[in-house]
């Protein structure tokens, strides 16, 4: 019940549904929300964003200069998507406090929930992609079965995160576990703490 409260529940399926529908080009990335938590939704897009812009970097077939803004876009996407992980775990903070005492001394995972949430999104994005390469047509039957084995695994990876998802939510909710927002502090994206940016003005 609680990740259905925290609109988390059934992120695997709610996933793909969002990759597949973000794949068909639409102009607005929230129309197509499956009932998710509006924080999850857009750090889901900012690893979608960011996906594809890595498949760009990989390119040789295009000026340096091309490569160099896909770059400074990876960036951006991926400090947004720190950011919003970040956010995400306050959220789920502020839903767990009044239920729970976070003041005694208890146990601490080193994985937040945000964190988690983030990386069964990636994994989405991994079975989705890898799904799309044993469906095409341009290769031999050992590069499918390959394919096809990777597949198996990454689904069955999947589902162990969203299992530990909801087993750290429920452990958090019994009092066995503590939780705490953990700040990245990126610094190389901050002109006052990254000396290649503040020398600049100096």
């Amino acid at each position: 019940m609680h990740a259905k409260e925290l609109k988390l529940a059934g992120l695997a399926e709610t996933f793909d549904r969002l990759i597949s529908f973000w794949h068909t080009d639409p102009a607005d990335h929230a129309a197509e929300t499956g009932g998710l938590n509006p924080t999850a939704l857009e750090l889901g897009w900012q690893n979608y964003s960011l996906w594809h812009e890595e498949d760009k970097a990989r390119r040789t077939d295009v000026e340096d200069s091309a490569i160099a803004q896909v770059k400074r876009n990876i960036d951006r996407f991926n400090q947004r998507r720190n950011d919003l992980i970040e956010k995400l775990d306050e959220e789920i903070l502020a839903w767990l406090t009044p239920q729970v005492d976070f003041t005694r001394e208890l146990p601490i995972n080193s994985e937040t929930p945000g964190s988690i949430v983030d990386r069964i999104f990636i994994m989405s994005l991994k079975v989705y992609h890898m799904n799309e390469d044993t469906e095409r047509t341009d290769i031999d039957d050992e590069h499918r079965r390959r394919s096809l084995h990777r597949l198996a695994v990454l689904r069955e990876q999947r589902c162990d995160l969203e299992r530990a998802f909801n087993l750290l939510l429920d452990d958090y909710l019994a009092g066995v576990r503590k939780m705490k927002v953990y700040r990245q502090y990126k610094m190389y994206n901050d002109p006052t703490l990254n000396p290649e940016l503040y020398r600049q003005k100096g």
